[in-house]
Formats: structure tokens, sequence, C-alpha cells
């Protein structure tokens, strides 16, 4: 069985990362999407309602072969515990892609575990960020994220 597996913060989800885990469940027989904590970053929303959120679009939007789960650690070590074969990354810029080359490498080097890029196409230049940004000073993000995730927030 060909597992991919899609760690980030999703803080928030986003329809970019919706795009990326789309065209992932096309090419792998199980994609694993961890929501993981980023370090450099304070958490913005609460993880369990943020997986329950995630796990409930993709029951809506049929993608029967995702599951997303918390972890805490490496990526690597959830990556290989669930005997991923690809780690898969949402690129959007020549920037993400510098940044996520350097994490690829040490990702192999430490699990041998290689990684494929997807693109989110024209969703590509929405960050959880920006998102977030937009939220704080009560914007409408109905465009950029999905409403399973606008219930929680």
């Amino acid at each position: 069985m060909r597992i991919g597996f899609y760690a980030g913060s999703f803080d928030p989800f986003t329809f970019g990362h919706l795009k990326v885990i789309e065209k992932a469940s096309k090419l792998f027989d199980k994609v694993i999407v961890g929501i993981g904590e980023n370090l450099n970053k304070a958490p913005r929303f609460n993880k369990v309602k943020m997986l329950n959120a995630v796990n409930k679009v993709f029951k809506n939007n049929n993608l029967s072969n995702v599951e997303c789960v918390l972890f805490n650690g490496l990526a690597s070590d959830i990556a290989k515990q669930y005997n991923a074969c690809y780690f898969i990354r949402g690129i959007r810029n020549g920037s993400d892609y510098e940044y996520e080359e350097n994490l690829a490498q040490i990702n192999e080097e430490i699990s041998g575990i290689d990684t494929i890029y997807i693109r989110a196409g024209n969703l590509g230049s929405i960050s959880s960020s920006m998102v977030y940004e937009l939220f704080k000073n009560n914007k409408d993000i109905s465009k950029y994220v999905p409403s399973e995730i606008i219930e929680i927030l």
C-alpha cells in the first residue's frame, strides 16, 4: 500500500491545503494528514477541534482514503509509524521550494522517506497566516477556508 504523509500545523486548514490533499489522494492508496505543533508559532486554534473539522471536510468531499491525525515530535517519526513511502508537501512559490527542499533532505536523511511536492494551483497564494490575519480583523474568509473550518473558528 502506497501511503503519503502530509504534515503541517494547519492553523487554520485552508482550501490550498485541501487542493494539495485532493491531488495526493489520487496518487496514493492512503493519505495521512498530520496536524503537528510548530514550535516557532503559538497555536492559534484548538488542535482537537481542528482535527475533527478537517476529518469532516474529508468526509464531505468524498476523500475516503484520507485521514487526519494529531502528533507531537518529528514528522519523520510519525510518518515511519504509518509506513509512509513519501512525505507530501505543498509548494506555493520559489521561496517555499528552497525551504521545503532543505526540510526534505533532512527528513530523507533521518527517515529514508523521500518527499513529493504538490502545487495548490490558483490557491497557492493562500497561507494560514494570511487567513488568520483576515479572521482576526473580522474579514470574510469563506473563499479561503472550508465551511466546516469556519464553524469551529
